[in-house]
């Protein structure tokens, strides 16, 4: 399928990357990458640093430009549907964000009505029942007059996933949203981010926590997508040395017999499943 087929599209088939291939510093970051998310799926992007997900994301989201391939939303390029319009559908949850400026939790949420406003026109009731809904279904409600500089990092990531959903996105990517955060807060916000109505691409590190909550998962390596499927599919121990070159032990021992990772200690192993480092050639 060409670009130029793949633009006409059918309505409703949601946010897809065909072909994606980009440079960045004489560098290939993205080769020939498909994805298409199912609508409603919570969808794991997985892979080692340095394996593209986080230019993935950002071309998914019109941030970057591809260099080949198409991104398309229900079958229009991202040009053609334009930034207020895709802005209005896709809503984005970046590994950091801070500000210098004293905003409280509610001020911050708002801002995901911009795409909604003419400029400088004030918040309408609309505006203001996006924003309170997406307070309650993040648990910010009793938090919406703190200032963000007293939030933890758990707490900074939720108001950003409802600063996302003030949007009432269909899609939301989401870049590493549990990086720095303790067990707890990571479970509770990939709960929330799995109980969404809305279709989710969110990079993960972690594959326990992706075989738990990720509805799929697409694998990268050096650019590439290697792999996709359920996380049953797709999590094996052979899977797990081929791509982040160390030993482990799967078993179907998680939640529903989705796969449990369990990471051996005792030496990396060389990519296409090789030998261990430590026993020479």
């Amino acid at each position: 399928m060409t670009p130029e087929t793949h633009r006409k599209g059918t309505p409703g088939d949601g946010l897809r990357a065909t072909r994606i291939t980009r440079e960045a510093g004489g560098r290939i970051v993205l080769d020939g990458v498909s994805v298409a998310p199912p609508s409603g799926a919570t969808v794991g992007l997985l892979g080692p640093n340095g394996s593209g997900k986080t230019t993935l994301l950002r071309v998914m989201a019109g941030v970057l430009g591809p260099g080949a391939g198409v991104v398309t939303l229900d079958g229009r390029t991202l040009a053609e549907t334009g930034r207020r319009a895709v802005a209005r559908r896709v809503a984005v949850v970046d590994q950091h964000a801070d500000t210098q400026i004293d905003l409280s939790v509610l001020d911050v949420v708002r801002l995901g009505r911009i795409p909604h406003r003419r400029p400088w026109s004030a918040s309408g009731p609309e505006d203001e029942a996006a924003v309170q809904g997406a307070l309650a279904r993040t648990g910010l409600a009793d938090r919406a007059a703190q200032s963000w500089h007293t939030l933890s990092g758990g707490e900074r990531q939720r108001v950003q996933i409802a600063r996302a959903l003030a949007q009432q996105p269909r899609e939301l990517l989401l870049d590493e949203p549990t990086n720095h955060l303790d067990i707890q807060h990571q479970l509770e916000l990939l709960s929330l981010i799995a109980a969404l109505p809305v279709t989710a691409v969110v990079a993960l590190h972690d594959l326990n926590l992706a075989a738990m909550f990720c509805d799929r998962v697409v694998v990268m390596k050096e650019g590439r997508v290697v792999a996709g499927g359920t996380p049953s599919e797709v999590i094996t121990e052979e899977l797990v040395a081929e791509v982040y070159r160390v030993r482990a032990v799967v078993t179907p021992d998680g939640p529903d017999g989705r796969p449990s990772v369990r990471f051996l200690p005792g030496g990396a192993v060389h990519a296409r499943y090789g030998h261990d480092e430590r026993a020479g050639p």
